[in-house]
């Protein structure tokens, strides 16, 4: 099973291209895996014939786990005929079905070497402990990693007292020493619900399934709660006019040609992310994500856009959008929307960026609030644009077209005054979209 990414620990077979006994050469598509993220082919690196599959289509598997064996043609199918482990015997150690059973007094000094068993996991660690280098740029050892993920410590919060300030496993000692002299820690919200038992005991008389969760919810789940947790939300909201818009959008996209590689057609979606980009050049404050102990400035606008596939969300990001037009940002969108509900994005594109946009209105939302994801320190919500009654300057009631936007702001990184500030600008792009267009 390879390594997907650097957070990646297992993937699931989704389908077996070879089956036992078939002939391959390098290049050639073994298996479709997935992940929490994305779903890729996996390619053979040699020539030979599929010996064994030891992972059906449909298991999971941890990244390093041979999924597979390919031996030299002629010999494979010998080997696995002779008794070699299945896959329910893949963790155990194998020894030759050939070779007599040794005398207890000889166990411990074999005549010969012992030989590298191909049928064997690879040895991977059980989990990734985070990177070598901190938010702060402090470097942390390995063993200093491991320690302080089994304590449950944010080593963001650690001053290192090796040479250039690295975090070693004598400062996660001192670390554990400390917490235990505080007060006992309150049990976070992830292990303060009802058991699993519990919950199906309140509806032991409601037919009910069970859904067991995937990599991607159990993935949003978890970052959901900690940026709920640890990310200090608060919410302003403006309605905006959308008569212009709409007018320009139509015009536009009856003018822009139907056929051919330099077709478009422009979404209300498209216009929201170029006015945020160029809100975040107009207010470069907001422009910043959250990193521990500083804060990061962007001189480009990066922004994520949320798109909801089977089973979760992903948020491709749309680099130098505050640069592109609004039909290289309507093709690019619709690409990355494409392979991303395809699982087919690369990590580079789903992720960074400082800001995010999520867009509902499609469902005929009016209004609601994002959940801000770290460390982006805003994320525009967006509902449906919809015909609402108003007073003109000169006291009468006219109808217009307007839509209500919600940012979310991290107040760690953005003040009220200044998340006013970003989506008074983002407004006035909207309700005067030539603006974008100059």
């Amino acid at each position: 099973m390879p390594q997907l990414g650097e957070t990646v620990r297992e993937g699931k077979i989704v389908t077996w291209f070879k089956a036992v006994g078939d002939p391959i050469k390098p290049g050639d598509n073994l298996f479709e895996v997935e992940t929490d993220k994305v779903t890729v082919e996996v390619p053979a690196t040699g020539a030979g014939i599929i010996s064994d599959i030891r992972v059906d289509a449909g298991d999971v598997a941890k990244v390093g786990v041979v999924v597979a064996v390919i031996s030299p043609a002629g010999t494979a199918l010998v080997q696995r005929a002779k008794g070699e482990p299945s896959k329910a015997a893949a963790a155990a150690p194998v020894a030759k079905a050939s070779a007599p059973a040794a005398p207890p007094a000889q166990a411990a000094q074999p005549a010969q070497p012992i030989n590298l068993n191909p049928w064997r996991e690879v040895n991977t660690p059980e989990r990734n402990y985070g990177p070598a280098t901190l938010a702060n740029g402090a470097r942390i050892t390995p063993l200093a990693r491991r320690l302080a993920s089994e304590a449950g410590l944010d080593v963001a919060s650690l001053k290192g007292s090796g040479p250039h300030g690295r975090v070693t496993a004598r400062d996660i000692d001192t670390a554990k020493t400390q917490q235990v002299t505080r007060a006992p820690a309150q049990t976070t919200a992830l292990d303060s619900g009802l058991t699993l038992d519990q919950v199906k005991a309140l509806y032991r008389e409601t037919p009910f399934e069970e859904v067991p969760l995937d990599g991607m919810r159990r993935v949003i789940a978890t970052r959901l709660v900690q940026a709920k947790q640890t990310v200090p939300h608060f919410y302003v909201t403006m309605d905006v006019e959308m008569e212009r818009l709409i007018k320009l959008r139509e015009e536009v996209n009856a003018a822009a040609p139907k056929d051919g590689p330099g077709s478009f057609k422009l979404s209300v979606n498209d216009f929201v992310i170029k006015a945020l980009a160029i809100a975040l050049q107009r207010v470069p404050a907001a422009n910043a994500v959250w990193a521990q102990d500083r804060i990061l400035r962007f001189g480009q606008s990066d922004v994520a856009v949320a798109v909801s596939v089977e089973g979760g969300l992903f948020t491709p990001v749309i680099r130098k959008a505050e640069q592109k037009s609004l039909s290289a940002i309507s093709r690019e969108m619709r690409d990355l929307a494409a392979r991303a509900r395809d699982k087919a994005l690369k990590p580079e594109e789903y992720q960074g960026g400082s800001t995010a946009v999520s867009n509902l209105g499609m469902h005929g939302v009016r209004e609601f609030a994002a959940i801000i994801n770290p460390p982006h320190a805003t994320i525009l919500a967006v509902g449906a644009a919809q015909r609402r009654p108003t007073e003109a300057a000169d006291g009468s009631v006219r109808f217009v077209s307007q839509m209500t936007a919600t940012l979310s702001c991290d107040h760690r990184v953005v003040d009220g005054a200044l998340g006013a500030e970003l989506l008074g600008a983002f407004k006035a792009l909207i309700e005067n979209p030539v603006m974008m267009v100059v």
